[in-house]
Formats: structure tokens, C-alpha cells, sequence
């Protein structure tokens, strides 16, 4: 039997996942979850502070990812858990990067006028709190979900 040893570089959602000693079975589940979750999390680092065609995108593509995510055909019950944490992370974020863009958009379109600021006063609004508790709920999960998924796959089986 062989041993795989595959470094995840580092990402900004703290992925950072080394995989060794386990056996190739469950080191290939640890490795196809890891690599979903790290295409997910380079497109929030590449698409930070975008515009809204683009946000709207990375909306997309997040739940792509989440789906992505979804269909991995995982057999080991814990990693399971893991896909089903990670799926939860980034609808959430799908969801509220959708929310952001929806205000976005409509800050762009509000006139110059008394209405037109109380429009962009209620986008900002809206912007604000899908994206800081989004932020705040996911970066947590996330985080401890990656210290825990790092941990079971340095694990020997």
C-alpha cells in the first residue's frame, strides 16, 4: 500500500490542509473535498471588492461550488459531516454575495434625488449586513471546519 502526501497551499479562509498516513482511500475523499473547497475559496479571494456583473458572478459561481461540493461521492461517514459543513459555508455565501449585488445594483441605478439617496441608503444597508454577517458566521464555521477536517486527515485510519 502506498502513502500520499500532498500539501494544500494556503488560502484566505485558513485553508491550509496537510494530508498524510492515511490510507489511499481516505486520503483521496480528504483530497477531492479539499480540492473543491479550495477552488471555492480562490474565487472569493480573486473576485474581493468587485464590481456587480462580477459579484453576481461569483454568486454564480459559489453555487457551483456548492453543488460541486454537494456531489462528491464521499463513503467515510466523517468526511461526510465535513462535505456538509462546507456546503452550508458556501450557499451562505452564494446567498449573501446575491444579496450584496442585488443592492449594488440597485445603488446604481437610484436617481439624483432625495429618493434616489434614501435608495442608496437602503442598499448600503442592505449590502452591509448580508455581507458582515455572512462574513462573521461563515469565517467561524469555516475556520473551525478546516482545523477539524485538518486534523481527521492527518490521521491515520
Amino acid at each position: 500500500m502506498s502513502r500520499k502526501c500532498t500539501v494544500i497551499a494556503p488560502v484566505s479562509l485558513s485553508i491550509a490542509l496537510l494530508v498524510t498516513s492515511c490510507s489511499d482511500n481516505k486520503a483521496s475523499q480528504c483530497q477531492r473535498l479539499i480540492k473543491v473547497v479550495n477552488a471555492g475559496t480562490s474565487l472569493i479571494d480573486k473576485n474581493k471588492g468587485a464590481q456587480v456583473v462580477t459579484s453576481v458572478q461569483l454568486s454564480k459561481d459559489l453555487a457551483y461550488i456548492t453543488k460541486s461540493i454537494k456531489e462528491l461521492n464521499l463513503k467515510d461517514p466523517k468526511l461526510k459531516e465535513f462535505q456538509s459543513g462546507f456546503v452550508k459555508v458556501f450557499q451562505t455565501l452564494s446567498e449573501a454575495i446575491a444579496k450584496a449585488a442585488r443592492g449594488l445594483g440597485a445603488a446604481k441605478t437610484a436617481e439624483a434625488s432625495v429618493s434616489g439617496r434614501e435608495k442608496i441608503q437602503k442598499a448600503r444597508s442592505e449590502i452591509d449586513s448580508a455581507l458582515t454577517a455572512a462574513a462573521t458566521t461563515v469565517g467561524k464555521q469555516s475556520d473551525a471546519l478546516v482545523k477539524d477536517l485538518n486534523k481527521y486527515c492527518s490521521q491515520p485510519e
